[in-house]
């Protein structure tokens, strides 16, 4: 062999041992994110950790008081023969051939909260070196809004780091709102603000813009700083912050919604509608057990009153997408920082594991089944399936028709979209 074609062999099995992680098909076969098409995104984020035993992957009843793992509540049939959800989730039973409870997630952080959710928002550990972007900032960054006049990612709830974009810049950033009563934060206009006055402060800022992009021209940071400056304007006007406006729907349909929390998810609806891309709904009703998700001790008693509520809201988001023509369309996920262990604590509630947890995808197109993978007999080991985040995150994107296998890119350093995760095939067959 000469030299020059070495180097071409060499060259391409290089190449090939590089090649991007999540890309795998069967020979020939379209890749799976090729079969995508899925338009939307909404996240229903459970802070604190949801117990899949007492949710999603009910098993034999325990007794808190007896130290007897198991299940908190009784389990019930669904939609899809052979899959049981906790008796709590009636209405969501009756839909389960358009969901899919993802039994055989992991990761390996346990005791931090905040790690735990920056993995379960990023899909990668946290890392001193590298500010990974969220699933709403890739989805963002990789297919913008689907109308103008809208951001391509709103937040319902309070922003952090990990739901940010990372090292894609502010670009893939969010908007958010912890009112929705009263719109997006810094872009709702007080009532008493006169159109006149209005008028007045935009034409000084637009001086001001002016001034500052003479004097700071080619300064990167400063176009990003004026480039949100002129999103924020656009989006405080009255076409976009109508969407908030959930007193034009029917009284039946935001009762069927029920709490704050279903609210904010007819208002992702409704921002889907406008063209939204990502939405993440951030559950907000704590107060009703004390702990919200994170069921220690007396959290555990009052647990229902949360699972009842997440029932209400993800069974009117499908029955009223599906109305709208936009289930087939929408990924939905329930996701949370990690799930429980089937004992109970000293307290008679549960601690952390994420050794072992549910999720939930469900619309999308996909081919649902109402349960993928499994856990042992007190959902405290897994025993058929296991999906890793990055997994669950290469599904999510694949079927919103983007590649789990591209690289995105920390300005000239190119970083795998997922960290080495795998669409779950037959989710797409």
């Amino acid at each position: 062999m000469n030299r020059r074609k070495f180097i071409q062999s060499t060259t391409a099995a290089a190449a090939s041992a590089l090649a991007a992680p999540g890309t795998t098909h069967a020979a020939g076969a379209a890749p799976l994110w090729e079969k995508g098409n899925a338009e939307h995104c909404v996240m229903l984020w459970l802070g604190g950790g949801m117990a899949q035993i007492d949710t999603f992957d009910p098993k034999g009843r325990g007794d808190a008081g007896a130290k007897k793992p198991g299940s908190y509540y009784g389990a019930i049939e669904t939609s899809v023969p052979g899959v049981q959800v906790c008796e709590h989730l009636s209405k969501t039973a009756r839909l389960m051939e358009h969901v899919t409870a993802v039994r055989s997630l992991h990761h390996d952080v346990v005791d931090e909260h905040a790690a735990a959710a920056n993995r379960m928002h990023t899909g990668r550990p946290t890392s001193g070196t590298v500010t990974y972007p969220s699933l709403g900032s890739i989805i963002a960054h990789k297919r913008g809004a689907a109308a103008e006049g809208v951001p391509a990612y709103v937040l319902l709830g309070y922003p952090n780091i990990a739901r940010g974009p990372g090292f894609l810049g502010p670009e893939a950033g969010f908007i958010y709102s912890t009112d929705i009563r009263s719109g997006p934060a810094g872009l709702a206009r007080p009532k008493w603000l006169s159109s006149n006055r209005v008028a007045r402060r935009e034409e000084i800022l637009a001086a001001v813009r002016k001034g500052g992009a003479e004097r700071f021209a080619g300064d990167r940071k400063f176009s990003e700083y004026d480039a949100a400056l002129k999103e924020s304007l656009r989006l405080s006007g009255p076409d976009f912050m109508k969407v908030f406006n959930l007193d034009s729907e029917s009284a039946d349909l935001r009762n069927a919604y029920g709490s704050e929390f279903g609210q904010r998810c007819l208002l992702a609806r409704r921002l889907f509608q406008a063209g939204v891309r990502f939405v993440e709904v951030s559950y907000s009703d704590n107060f009703k057990n004390g702990t919200g998700w994170d069921t220690h001790n007396d959290g555990q008693l009052k647990q229902h009153l949360l699972i009842q509520d997440l029932d209400s809201a993800i069974s009117t988001m499908i029955t009223d997408l599906d109305s709208n023509g936009l289930l087939e369309k929408t990924v939905i996920l329930v996701n949370s920082e990690f799930g429980r262990p089937g004992n109970f604590d000293s307290g008679g509630g549960r601690g952390h594991q994420s050794k072992v947890f549910t999720n939930v995808i469900a619309g999308g197109g996909l081919n649902h089944r109402g349960a993928w993978g499994a856990s042992d007999g007190i959902s405290e080991e897994i025993v058929d399936k296991p999906v890793s985040v990055p997994d669950f995150f290469a599904t999510t994107l694949a079927a919103m028709r983007i590649d789990p296998g591209e690289y995105l890119y920390d300005g000239d350093r190119p970083v795998p979209t997922t960290d080495s995760g795998n669409p779950i095939a037959e989710l797409f067959s």
